[in-house]
């Protein structure tokens, strides 16, 4: 199944496809469209199986006919695709990043990032910070949902960089981890490098060595086998709340990066499926506005694809 720019695309479900949902299944077979996209065609009934829209969830059998139709992407290379937006005005814009949505072009992907999202509804961001990052102050891991700043001016971009660096832009997290955390709080003050094993882990590094990283963490709820928590960012290192939880044995839910080895009974598969990435959202966000000084402070609901497992878990 290739994705044309003018006609639809169909395959045929095999044996060994059967029992995938409908959503991981294309996603596999459309890997060139990002995880939000294929939502979005799921939604708006582009994709049909036997003839029939079906939802994200269905089960798909053997012998099945998928057919979904694809529009062209824009002819800009960093293909936009649709975000939330939270604040905005002439110096700033704060959206509400899905997971499964890469924040600026890397390796392996150059369409659908939430920078062309940006730059698509601002155009004047394209000259503010760099060309393949444009206007972006700070980054969220692909699989990580929830806000992020963005400046549209070059004055703001410097202001809120620097308030970066001076650490006084406030970042909270809501998250869930294996395991059960003995303390109610604590700060985890441990430096993180590469994982000299491999090129896409990060890990604790040895004193002395890697860079400063310090998370504040402050349990929510204590669940059956999990824990729901807080945490803050004092600085703001590569998958740093990631590293960190693992690094004490609780990675979190969802993470097959840095919790290969826990796995669960508790949660239902598909629960795991549907979250698109880690149970790991950033929920508070605030910072001082870069042309008027005025204290701003935005916030995110924590979405039902980590809502749903708490409940799950509650209800046992």
């Amino acid at each position: 199944m290739t994705v044309g720019a003018a006609r639809p695309v169909a395959a045929t479900v095999s044996a060994a496809e059967a029992g995938r949902r409908l959503d991981l299944w294309l996603a596999a077979r459309l890997p060139a469209l990002s995880r939000t996209r294929i939502k979005t065609l799921i939604d708006e009934g582009r994709v049909e199986v036997d003839g029939v829209p079906r939802k994200a969830a269905h089960r798909l059998k053997t012998g099945e006919r998928v057919r979904a139709v694809v529009p062209p992407p824009p002819s800009d290379e960093m293909a936009a695709e649709p975000m939330r937006i939270v604040f905005e005005d002439a110096h700033v814009l704060a959206v509400d990043k899905p997971a499964g949505m890469v924040t600026h072009p890397g390796a392996g992907q150059s369409t659908g990032t939430l920078a062309a999202a940006a730059l698509a509804h601002a155009p004047e961001i394209s000259g503010v910070g760099g060309p393949r990052r444009p206007g972006i102050v700070h980054r969220l891991d692909k699989g990580t949902s929830g806000l992020i700043v963005l400046a549209k001016t070059r004055a703001a971009y410097d202001a809120l960089t620097a308030q970066l660096s001076r650490r006084t832009m406030s970042r909270r997290y809501l998250c869930l981890a294996h395991g059960r955390f003995a303390r109610d709080s604590g700060v985890i003050d441990a430096p993180i490098a590469r994982d000299t094993r491999s090129r896409v882990r990060m890990a604790v590094a040895r004193p002395g060595t890697g860079k400063r990283a310090v998370t504040r963490f402050r349990v929510l709820e204590r669940l059956a086998r999990f824990t729901y928590l807080e945490c803050r960012l004092e600085t703001g290192r590569t998958h740093q709340i990631r590293v960190h939880l693992a690094s004490l044995g609780h990675p979190l839910v969802g993470d097959v990066t840095y919790g290969r080895q826990k796995r669960s009974d508790t949660i239902p598969a598909e629960l795991i499926e549907g979250l698109g990435g880690v149970a790991l959202h950033a929920a508070g966000l605030s910072f001082a506005h870069p042309a008027s000084g005025e204290h701003v402070e935005l916030a995110s609901p924590l979405p039902n694809r980590i809502e749903a497992i708490l409940s799950h878990l509650r209800d046992i």
